[in-house]
């Protein structure tokens, strides 16, 4: 589920950072611009993990500020295909099943992914298993807001949204979240046993 990531950065520090330590200075720059961002086709930075070399630092004219170069590595989000993962409900609609794990909520189950048959019920908001109990009869179980809820890793989808130069990773661009369209997207699955609510199973 998290990953370490390579990246390097030209650093900028202000003046008013210079009584600090230079390593305590460019940690707290870097956790300040990536933290809950997404870099794109790499994941949501969670954390700087460490610095792992600095090179000069510059001061160019016009300009207080001391210019660095930083390799360093951060810790990403970013599930594998097939990961077996545990969150819950956010909310529901025709689309799916929205789903957040606490600090990321761009996860949908669509209805193909759901147990089967699943029918979506307009006046509660939520989809239903039409479990067949075996006698003939079927038991509607809601997949209600707020139930916890353990889904497989079936895709990912990166956007891009608003460019920066400011951070290139080894291989991408670093991307902020816009209003208009969701960086990062990952799809679920629950349609095997064993999937799904988790009050389903504990019998």
């Amino acid at each position: 589920m998290f990953i370490l990531v390579e990246m390097k950065n030209v650093t900028r520090i202000t003046p008013d950072l210079f009584n600090i330590k230079l390593n305590d200075a460019i940690a707290s720059e870097l956790n300040k611009k990536l933290a809950n961002k997404v870099v794109l086709n790499v994941g949501l930075c969670i954390a700087l993990y460490d610095i792992t070399s600095l090179q000069e630092s510059f001061i160019f004219p016009g300009d207080g500020s001391s210019h660095t170069r930083v390799s360093f590595r951060y810790i990403v989000f970013r599930p594998f295909a097939e990961e077996i993962l545990l969150g819950k409900i956010r909310s529901s609609s025709a689309e799916g099943v929205h789903v957040s794990l606490g600090f990321f909520d761009d996860i949908i189950i669509p209805p193909t992914y759901l147990q089967h048959p699943s029918r979506f019920d307009e006046t509660e908001q939520a989809w239903v298993w039409e479990y067949d109990t075996g006698d003939g009869s079927k038991h509607d179980l809601f997949m209600d807001t707020g139930e916890p809820i353990r889904f497989k890793v079936t895709a990912e989808a990166f956007q891009e949204t608003c460019p920066s130069t400011t951070f290139v990773p080894t291989a991408p661009d670093a991307i902020e979240k816009s209003e208009n369209k969701t960086p990062y997207i990952i799809t679920g699955s629950i349609n095997e046993p064993g999937l799904g609510l988790l009050t389903w199973w504990d019998n």
